[in-house]
């Protein structure tokens, strides 16, 4: 459900950009591009994810299908009612960097069980 609010909003602001003046969606294409080039080591199939919470937030690669498991819905509800949808920069989650870790690895152990 929120990968589909997420598609449709970024589906949304490249519909946009089209209309948009050529000054201004220059600046745009420019700002899609430092995207791309900062998350190359982001696999298709993945995204980037920061833990926040502590020193120095630690920045995770996930796999899309963790979106299915309640405990990582459960952190991005949590970043959804910290932060709200209106966050910018990357996608983060207000837990330890420890929490998020155990997470993914209870995760990786189910689907290589199953």
């Amino acid at each position: 459900m929120l990968l589909k609010i997420s598609m449709g909003k970024l589906q949304s602001i490249l519909s946009l950009s089209k209309c948009m003046s050529p000054h201004v969606r220059d600046d745009f294409e420019e700002e899609l591009d430092a995207v791309a080039t900062l998350a190359e080591d982001v696999k298709e199939g993945h995204f980037a994810v920061f833990a926040v919470k502590g020193g120095v937030p630690k920045r995770f690669i996930v796999e899309l299908s963790c979106l299915a498991d309640p405990a990582f819905l459960c952190l991005l509800e949590k970043a959804k009612e910290e932060y709200g949808f209106m966050q910018k920069g990357p996608l983060s989650v207000p837990c330890w960097p420890e929490e998020l870790q155990k997470i993914l690895i209870r995760i990786s152990t189910t689907k290589a069980i199953n």
